[in-house]
C-alpha cells in the first residue's frame, strides 16, 4: 500500500528521528478527515510487531504536609524493559542527582526530606509529576500531584469567654487557616478534649458542645501541632448557667453556610440553636424531610448539626435546617454543589498504521466543571496544526503519517479539582521485503481530468512494463506544495486506473504521484504532478445572531444561529476565538449552536467568531463579538507599603496597586488592617476608596502598630500584604523645619574602623527621624550612611589604615536635613596592636552595634517605561540565590536629576527587590541609587543606574517671541524666539501662524513651517502699513505643543524703509532695558552718511563718527574701572553665589550640560592687547571667532580672515559666548578669557542713549551685569551689535591697531571707510540661531519692538567685562543714516571731560 515510501522525496523529514513533535506541526486546524485505509494487520506484508504494555503502576496523588516533615511522591511505571524514571516540578524536570533532599526511590518514588517552607521561600510547595521513559519505546508522564504545605501556625480568631444554659449548645471559635485545620485539637483544663457526637469540632478548628452539662465548664484552648512547637490559643472560659426562670428567644448560635465540595469528601453543616426551652433540630432537603434511617452516609449530630459522609452527585441540593422549641421557629439555608474530577469514559486504543494514512485517537472524558483535554505524544504537547487535528471536541486526528509519529499518545483530561491520563501506543509498520520478481515500472500520463475547489479526480495510463495492468492496484500520494508529510489514497480495485482525492482545500498547490504495485511489491512513482484547485464559491454564510456572555471569571458561553444562505447542509462549526491585545487566534470544532470556553483569564476582554463548514469547506466568517470575563477578587497583594509617623496619634500608609494582570477585575478600594503589636488578636479594619495612601488617626501614644493592606474588587477582598510595623511619637513633635545640630560628636579611630558617637539635639522639640552620617577621605561626602533615630553610635568598617577621615553627622527629618557637625580622625596604621578599649555610652534608647554593615545592593538597573515612570531592579548579595526575602529588611531607593545642580534627593521605601518611581519629568535624566536596611544597620548607597525617561509633547508654548522688519524691503519681517521651557523632548520644527485678525479662527491663518531647531524664520510679500498678528507652535517627536500668545506687529510704511512708526517700539523692549537718553537735540538722520548702498560720506560725518567712537571706548573703560573696584572689594561668599547664579542664568537650556563649566570673565581689560585686524574674507567655514555666537552654514557665511582666527586662539582673555553646538569648545568659559564685544561706529536710534553712567545701583557687581546682559540682550543692541563675520563688504573693513602709552588713552580712533565701501548684510530665510532671548512682560497681545534694532554702521570689535547675548535679528539689519549736530558733540565732549577727571580721581585714590 505504501510500496513506493522509500522513493518519495521526503527531504531532511528523514532526519527527525527523535526530534519532538513540535517541530512539525505547523498551520491551523482544517475540516476533520476520517482514515481511508483501515488498520493494518501486524501481519500484512510487514515484519511482526506487538504493541509493548507501557503504563504506570501507582501515580503520585495530592498530599498536605507540614514544614520539616518528610513526603513521599509515589510513582511506578510497568514495561518489559525497566523505564527510567523522572520527576518534574511545575513543568520542569528535576535534577535528583545533586539535590541533598530530594532523592528517587528504587521503585520510582520522589521523597523529599525535611519539607522546606516559609513566607518567601517555597521550593517543596508545587505541581509534580512523574515521567517515564523506555529508550527506543517512548515516554509516558503521569497525572499531576499538588503538594501543599502548611503555612505557619497562626490563629485568625481565637476563643472567647461565653455562657451557656445548661442543655443548651456552646460555641468555641478557633479559625486558622484551611491547610492547618487537621492539625487542630482542643483542651479542657490543659487536657485533652475527647470529641463524639456530642462534643465536635468543625472543619474549620471551631468546637461545638452540645446539651451541654457541669462538666463541660472550664478553659478552653486549642493547639495547632503542625510539626516544631506547639502553638496555642488564648484561654476562654466557658461557664454553666442553670435553666432560666422565663423562656428564652430562639436564635441561631451557629448557621450553615453553602459549600462545594468533589466526590468522595465529607461535609458538616453545622447547626446551633440556643434559647429555652432547649430547641429541636430537623433538616429538609430540597424542601423534602431528611432522614437517616437506612443511610449510611447522613448523620444528624448532638445539637443537630449535619455530617454527610463520601458525598456523590445526587447529594446536591438546598439543605434547610429548621429550629423549633414550641415557642417559636426560626430556620436557615446552605447550599450543597458537588464537583467531579473528570473520568474517561472511552480511553485511546493502540493503533497499527503504515506511513502516509490517517488516523484518529478517540477520548471521552466527564466531569464536574466539564474537564479540557490535551494531547501530548512521548511527554510533550502536541500543537493543533494541519496535519494533528482536535476532532469532536476530544478526539486526535493524525493525517499522512511519517516513521517519528510513532510513539505513546496520552489524552490528559483536567479541571479544577482534578486530572487524569489514558494513553495508546501507535506502531508504524515496515513493509516486508519485496519477493524476487519484475516491479512494474511508473505509471503513465497522469492528469487530472476534473479540479474541483474541495476534490481532484487523477487519470493515468497502466506502466510499460504491464500494459494489460489488470492485476495492478495503484496508490496515489499526495500533499501539498511546500509540504514534506504526504498522505495516501488506494484505489478499490485492481486495474482501476482513477481515482477521486476529497477533502482538499480550496486555491491550493497539490502535488500528486501515482505508484503500482503487483504481487511482488510496489514499482517505480510517476513523475510529480501539480494541481492548484479551485476557489471556493458555493460555502455558507455568516452564521446570525451570535452573542457572547460570561459565567464566570474563567468561562464564556457562545451562541448563533444556523447560517440562512447554508449551501447545503452545514456540516459543524469552528469558533475562533482570541484575547483582546494578542495576535495568536486559537479554535474549536463545535458540532451545535452553542459551546462554553473554559479556562480563560478572568476580567479579560475576548473576541470571538464563527465559521460555518458545509462539503465544500469554510464559509463567511461573523463579526468579532466582543466580552469580557467576570470580575474575581485581585490575586496579588499592592506592591510597596511604607508607613510614615505623622505624630504621636496617626501613621501615613502608602502602597501601590498590585501587579497588572493579577487585578482580576477593577480595583473598587483597598482594605487597611492593623492591631497593636502587643495585641495581635485586636485587629481593626478600615475601607478606603482607590486612592494610594491612607491617614490613620486616633492611635495611642508611642505604640507599635502593625498594618496590612489588601486590594478589593466587587467579588471581594485579595490577599493582603505582610504586616509591617511602625510606633507612634511619644509627643508631638515639631516637623515644620529641620533639626537642629547634634549637640555633641566624638570619634574613635581604630586601624580600619572608626566608631562614631553622638547625641541628640539640644531642642527635643524638633522631629528628628534619623541622622545621616557622611564620610570619606579628606571630604565627607564620599559615603553617607543613615541610621535610626534612636541609635546614638555607629562603626564605619573597611576603612584604609593611617587615612585621614573627616566625618560629617546631621539630623533628618521629613522637611530635610539639619546643619552638619564636623569631626576628623586619622585610623591607626597596621603596626598598631593596642587593645581595643570598650567604648560604652550611657545613652537613652542605645542599642547594641551590630559589628558588620550591611552590603549594598548590586545590579542597580533603571527600566523606562513611559514619560514619567521608571522600575528600578536590584539585587541583594546578603540574599540566599533564589533571593527570596525571609526577614524584616527594607530598601530605600533615592533619584534625582542634575538639572537644575542643586535638585535634592528624592526617596521611597520598598519591601521588594523592585520599584516603580512615578511622576518623572518627561526627557530627563535621572540617577538612582539603592540602600538595604535591617533593623539599626544600614548599607551604604548602591552604585547609580541612569535612565531617561521619554518624550512628550511639549507643555509650554515658545516664549520670547518678537518681531522685526529687515531693513530696506518693508514687504519682509523676521520672527524670533526662544524654545519652550517645558520642551519635554527635542524640538524637530516650528509652525508659525500669522493673520491680520487676531479673533480669527486658527484653520483660517497662515501657517508657515519651520524645519528643525532653528529659532528665526523670513516671512515675505506682507501688506505695508498692516497691523499683524503672529502664534508659534513648537513640536517634537510626540506632536505638537500649546501656541503662544499673539504677537502684534505693524509693517512699515512704502515711502521710506528706515522709517520707525512708533507703535512698534512699545511692547517688547525686554525686561530691564535702560531708557534711552540721547538729548534734546538730536534729529532724525538725513543725509546719506556712510549709506549702506555705497553712497559716499561727507567729512563731517567721519569726524563725528571718530568722536563717538572715542566717547563710547571711554565710557566703556570708566564702566570697567567702577565695577573692578567695586568687585575687589566684595570677595564674600554672598558674591560668589551670586556669580554662580549668574552662570546658570546665562546659559540657555541647550547650553546645560556646560553651563557649569563657564566661569565668570576676569574684570580687568588688558589694555595693551586691544586690537583692530582688518577683517577679511576667509575658506574656513566655521572660525572661531569670540564674538559671533551666531553660527551659520556654509552658504550663509562670510568667512574671517585666518589671520584673526590665529589670533584668537593665541589671546587668552577672549571669551566666547554663546556658541553653536558644532563650534563649541572648551576655551569657553575658561577664567581668564574676556568676552569680546562689537561696539558700532555709528550713531544710537532715538531710543538708545550713549551714555551710560557708571552706578552701584545699575551695577553692583561684574557678576550681575553680566546676568543682565546675557538676560536682556535687546536692552544693548543699539550699542553691540553684531560682528564682521555675517558681513559681505567688497573691501576690507578698517580697524583699529593700538599701542597705547597709558592705560587710560587705549581705544584709539579707526580710519573711516572709504568711500564706495559697502555693507549689506544678507539674511537667509530660515538661518539658524541658538541664542538665549529676552524675557519679555506677558500681555494677551504682544506688540514687537523694532526701535531698538535699527540703524547701526559696521561694528569694530572691543573687550569688554561680559559677553552679551546679541539678538542675530540686530547682526542682521542694515545701518541707517543719522547724524549729530557740532553743539551736541561739544557736550559730549564736555562731559567725557568730567568723566575723566572722576576716573583719576578714583586711581589716585
Amino acid at each position: 500500500m505504501a510500496a513506493g515510501r522509500a522513493r518519495r522525496p521526503l527531504g531532511p523529514l528523514w532526519l527527525l528521528g527523535p526530534l519532538r513533535l513540535g517541530l512539525l506541526l505547523l498551520g491551523q486546524p482544517g475540516p476533520a478527515a476520517a482514515s481511508r485505509s483501515g488498520s493494518p494487520s501486524p501481519r500484512t506484508g510487514s515484519v511482526l510487531r506487538t504493541f509493548t504494555p507501557f503504563h504506570f503502576l501507582v501515580e503520585p496523588m495530592d498530599i498536605l504536609s507540614v514544614r520539616g516533615a518528610s513526603v513521599i511522591m509515589n510513582c511506578s511505571a510497568y514495561c518489559e524493559t525497566p523505564p527510567k524514571i523522572e520527576w518534574k516540578k511545575d513543568g520542569t524536570l528535576l535534577n535528583l542527582v545533586s539535590d541533598d533532599r530530594r532523592q528517587l526511590l528504587p521503585d520510582g518514588s520522589l521523597l523529599i526530606n525535611s519539607v522546606v517552607h516559609s513566607k518567601h521561600n517555597k521550593p517543596d510547595e508545587g505541581y509534580y509529576q512523574c515521567v517515564a521513559t523506555v529508550e527506543s519505546l517512548g515516554t509516558i508522564v503521569s497525572r499531576t500531584a499538588k503538594l501543599t504545605v502548611a503555612g505557619l501556625p497562626r490563629f485568625t480568631s481565637q476563643p472567647e469567654s461565653s455562657s451557656v444554659y445548661k442543655g443548651n449548645s456552646a460555641i468555641l471559635n478557633c479559625e486558622v487557616n484551611v491547610d492547618l485545620a487537621p492539625f487542630v485539637r482542643w483542651e479542657q483544663d490543659r487536657q485533652p478534649v475527647f470529641l463524639d457526637d456530642r462534643v465536635f469540632k468543625l472543619p474549620s478548628g471551631a468546637l461545638i458542645i452540645s446539651n451541654a452539662t457541669d462538666t463541660d465548664g472550664g478553659l478552653y484552648r486549642c493547639i495547632i501541632e503542625s510539626g516544631g512547637t506547639p502553638k496555642y490559643s488564648d484561654e476562654a472560659e466557658l461557664k454553666i448557667l442553670p435553666d432560666p426562670e422565663e423562656p428564652q428567644n430562639l436564635v441561631f448560635a451557629r448557621q450553615p453556610s453553602s459549600l462545594t465540595k468533589v466526590t468522595g469528601q465529607s461535609v458538616v453543616f453545622p447547626c446551633v440553636a440556643v434559647g429555652f426551652p432547649t430547641p429541636y433540630v430537623r433538616w429538609t432537603r430540597n424542601e423534602e424531610e431528611l432522614t437517616t434511617e437506612g443511610s449510611e452516609r447522613f448523620l444528624f449530630l448532638a445539637g443537630g448539626s449535619l455530617v454527610i459522609s463520601e458525598v456523590t452527585e445526587e447529594d446536591v441540593g438546598m439543605y434547610t435546617c429548621i429550629a423549633d422549641n414550641g415557642n417559636e421557629t426560626i430556620e436557615a439555608q446552605a447550599e450543597l454543589a458537588v464537583q467531579v474530577p473528570p473520568e474517561f469514559l472511552k480511553r485511546p486504543a493502540n493503533i497499527y498504521a503504515h506511513e502516509s494514512m490517517d488516523i484518529v485517537f478517540e477520548c471521552e472524558v466527564t466531569g464536574k466543571p466539564t474537564p479540557t483535554v490535551k494531547w501530548v505524544k512521548n511527554g510533550d504537547m502536541v500543537i493543533p496544526s494541519d496535519y494533528f487535528k482536535i476532532v469532536k471536541e476530544h478526539n486526535l486526528q493524525v493525517l499522512g503519517l511519517v516513521k517519528s509519529d510513532e510513539g505513546f499518545y496520552q489524552c490528559i483530561a483536567e479541571n479544577d479539582v482534578g486530572n487524569a491520563q489514558a494513553g495508546a501506543q501507535l506502531i508504524i509498520l515496515d513493509l516486508a521485503p519485496a519477493t524476487t520478481g519484475p516491479l512494474p515500472s511508473a505509471p503513465r500520463d497522469v492528469v487530472a481530468t476534473l479540479v474541483s475547489t474541495r476534490f481532484i479526480r487523477l487519470t493515468w495510463r497502466t506502466p510499460v512494463s504491464d500494459p494489460q495492468g489488470d492485476n495492478l492496484t495503484y496508490s496515489i500520494f499526495y500533499t501539498k506544495e511546500g509540504i514534506n508529510r504526504e498522505r495516501v489514497e488506494n484505489t478499490s480495485r485492481p486495474g482501476e486506473t482513477q481515482v477521486m482525492i476529497q477533502n482538499l482545500m480550496p486555491e491550493t498547490v497539490y502535488v500528486f504521484r501515482v505508484v503500482a504495485q503487483n504481487k511482488h511489491g510496489p514499482g517505480e512513482s510517476s513523475a510529480p504532478l501539480k494541481v492548484a484547485t479551485q476557489p471556493e464559491v458555493q460555502l455558507p454564510g455568516p452564521a446570525p445572531n451570535i452573542r457572547a456572555y460570561a459565567n464566570s471569571p474563567t468561562s464564556v458561553t457562545v451562541t448563533w444561529e444556523t447560517p440562512l444562505s447554508g449551501n447545503g447542509e452545514i456540516q459543524n462549526y469552528k469558533l475562533y476565538y482570541m484575547e483582546k491585545g494578542q495576535d495568536s487566534e486559537q479554535d474549536v470544532d463545535v458540532a451545535g449552536l452553542s459551546y462554553t470556553i473554559n479556562g480563560l483569564k478572568k476580567y479579560t476582554e475576548y473576541s470571538f467568531r464563527v465559521v460555518a463548514y458545509n462539503k465544500h469547506g469554510p464559509g463567511v466568517s461573523t463579526q468579532d463579538v466582543v466580552v469580557r470575563t467576570l470580575s474575581d477578587v485581585p490575586s496579588a497583594p499592592p506592591q510597596n507599603l511604607t508607613l510614615e509617623v505623622r505624630n504621636s496619634k496617626s501613621i501615613m500608609l502608602h502602597w501601590q496597586p498590585p501587579p497588572a494582570g493579577t487585578h482580576s477585575g477593577q480595583i473598587t478600594g483597598y482594605k487597611i488592617r492593623y492591631r497593636k503589636v502587643s495585641r495581635k488578636s485586636d485587629v481593626t479594619e478600615s475601607i478606603g476608596g482607590t486612592q494610594l495612601f491612607q491617614l490613620i488617626e486616633g492611635l495611642e501614644r508611642g505604640t507599635e502598630y502593625s498594618f496590612r493592606v489588601a486590594a478589593l474588587t466587587v467579588n471581594g477582598t485579595g490577599p493582603a500584604t505582610d504586616w509591617i510595623s511602625a510606633e507612634t511619637f511619644e509627643s508631638d513633635l515639631d516637623e515644620t523645619r529641620v533639626p537642629e545640630v547634634p549637640s555633641s560628636l566624638h570619634v574613635r579611630p581604630l586601624v580600619t574602623s572608626i566608631v562614631v558617637s553622638w547625641t541628640p539635639p539640644e531642642n527635643q522639640n524638633i522631629v528628628v527621624r534619623g541622622y545621616a552620617i557622611g564620610y570619606g577621605i579628606g571630604s565627607p561626602h564620599a559615603q553617607t550612611i543613615k541610621v535610626d533615630y534612636k541609635q546614638r553610635y555607629y562603626t564605619i568598617e573597611n576603612l584604609d589604615p593611617s587615612s585621614h577621615y573627616v566625618i560629617t553627622l546631621k539630623a533628618f527629618n521629613n522637611v530635610g536635613e539639619g546643619i552638619p557637625l564636623y569631626e576628623s580622625a586619622v585610623t591607626r596604621p597596621h603596626s598598631d596592636t593596642s587593645e581595643v578599649d570598650l567604648f560604652v555610652i550611657n545613652a537613652p534608647y542605645t542599642p547594641v552595634p551590630d559589628p558588620s554593615p550591611m552590603m549594598p545592593p548590586v545590579g542597580v538597573q533603571a527600566s523606562i517605561l513611559s514619560h514619567d515612570t521608571i522600575r528600578i531592579t536590584w539585587a541583594d548579595n546578603s540574599l540566599p540565590k533564589n533571593q527570596k526575602i525571609t526577614d524584616a529588611r527594607y530598601y530605600t531607593v533615592r533619584w534625582k536629576t542634575n538639572i537644575p545642580a542643586n535638585t535634592k534627593y528624592k526617596t521611597a521605601n520598598a519591601t521588594t527587590l523592585s520599584y516603580l518611581v512615578t511622576g518623572l519629568k518627561p526627557n530627563t535624566l535621572y540617577e538612582f541609587s539603592v540602600m538595604v536596611t535591617k533593623g539599626r544597620r544600614s548599607s551604604t548607597w548602591s552604585m547609580t543606574a541612569h535612565g531617561t525617561t521619554f518624550e512628550l509633547v511639549p507643555t509650554s508654548p515658545p516664549k520670547d517671541v518678537t518681531v522685526v522688519s529687515k531693513e530696506g524691503k518693508p514687504r519682509t519681517i523676521i520672527v524670533n524666539w526662544q524654545p519652550p521651557s517645558e520642551a519635554n523632548g527635542k524640538i524637530t520644527g516650528y509652525i508659525i501662524y500669522y493673520s491680520t485678525d487676531v479673533n480669527a479662527e486658527i484653520h483660517d491663518w497662515v501657517i508657515e513651517p519651520v524645519v528643525g531647531n532653528r529659532l528665526t524664520h523670513q516671512i515675505q510679500e506682507l501688506t505695508l502699513d498692516t497691523p499683524y498678528y503672529f502664534k508659534i507652535q513648537a513640536r517634537n517627536s510626540k506632536g505638537m505643543g500649546p501656541m503662544s500668545e499673539a504677537v502684534q506687529f505693524r509693517t512699515p510704511k512704502a515711502e521710506s524703509s528706515d522709517k520707525m512708526p512708533n507703535d512698534q517700539a512699545s511692547g517688547s523692549a525686554g525686561k530691564g532695558s535702560r531708557p534711552v537718553d540721547i538729548g534734546p537735540d538730536y534729529k532724525p538722520p538725513l543725509g546719506g552718511s556712510n549709506s549702506p548702498h555705497g553712497s559716499p560720506t561727507s567729512p563731517l560725518d567721519s569726524n563725528m563718527l571718530l568722536v563717538i567712537i572715542v566717547s563710547v571706548g571711554v565710557i566703556t573703560i570708566v564702566i570697567v574701572v567702577i565695577v573692578a573696584v567695586f568687585c575687589t572689594r566684595r570677595t564674600t561668599s554672598h558674591q560668589k553665589k551670586k556669580r554662580a547664579a549668574c552662570k546658570s542664568v546665562n546659559g540657555s537650556h541647550k547650553y546645560k550640560g556646560n553651563s557649569k563649566d563657564v566661569k565668570p570673565p576676569d574684570l580687568w581689560i588688558h589694555h595693551e592687547r586691544l586690537e583692530l585686524k582688518p577683517i577679511d574674507k576667509s575658506p574656513d567655514p566655521n572660525p572661531i571667532m569670540t564674538d559671533t555666537p551666531i553660527p551659520r552654514n556654509s552658504q550663509d557665511i562670510t568667512p574671517v580672515d585666518n589671520s584673526m582666527d590665529s589670533n584668537i586662539h593665541q589671546r587668552r582673555n577672549s571669551y566666547r559666548g554663546h556658541e553653536s553646538e558644532d563650534s563649541m569648545s572648551t576655551l569657553a568659559g575658561r577664567r581668564g578669557m574676556r568676552p569680546k564685544m562689537m561696539m558700532p561706529f555709528d550713531s544710537q536710534p532715538p531710543q538708545q542713549s550713549v551714555r551710560n553712567t557708571p552706578s552701584t545701583d545699575t551695577m553692583p557687581a561684574s557678576s550681575s551685569q553680566t546676568c543682565a546682559d546675557h538676560q536682556d540682550p535687546e536692552s544693548t543692541t543699539g550699542a553691540y551689535l553684531a560682528n564682521a563675520q555675517e558681513e559681505d563688504s567688497a573691501q576690507n573693513l578698517p580697524t583699529a591697531h593700538v599701542r597705547p602709552s597709558h592705560p587710560l588713552k587705549s581705544f584709539a580712533v579707526p580710519a573711516v571707510p572709504p568711500a564706495g565701501s559697502t555693507y549689506d548684510p544678507a539674511l537667509p530665510s530660515t538661518p539658524l540661531l541658538t541664542q538665549q532671548a529676552p524675557n519679555h512682560p506677558v500681555h494677551s497681545v504682544k506688540t514687537a519692538s523694532i526701535g531698538t534694532l535699527g540703524r547701526t554702521r559696521p561694528p569694530m570689535p572691543v573687550v569688554v567685562p561680559s559677553a552679551p547675548d546679541v539678538q542675530e535679528t540686530t547682526r542682521m539689519l542694515e545701518d541707517s543714516e543719522s547724524n549729530y549736530e557740532p553743539d551736541e558733540l561739544t557736550k559730549e565732549m564736555a562731559h567725557l571731560e568730567g568723566l575723566m577727571k572722576d576716573l583719576n580721581a578714583i586711581t589716585t585714590a
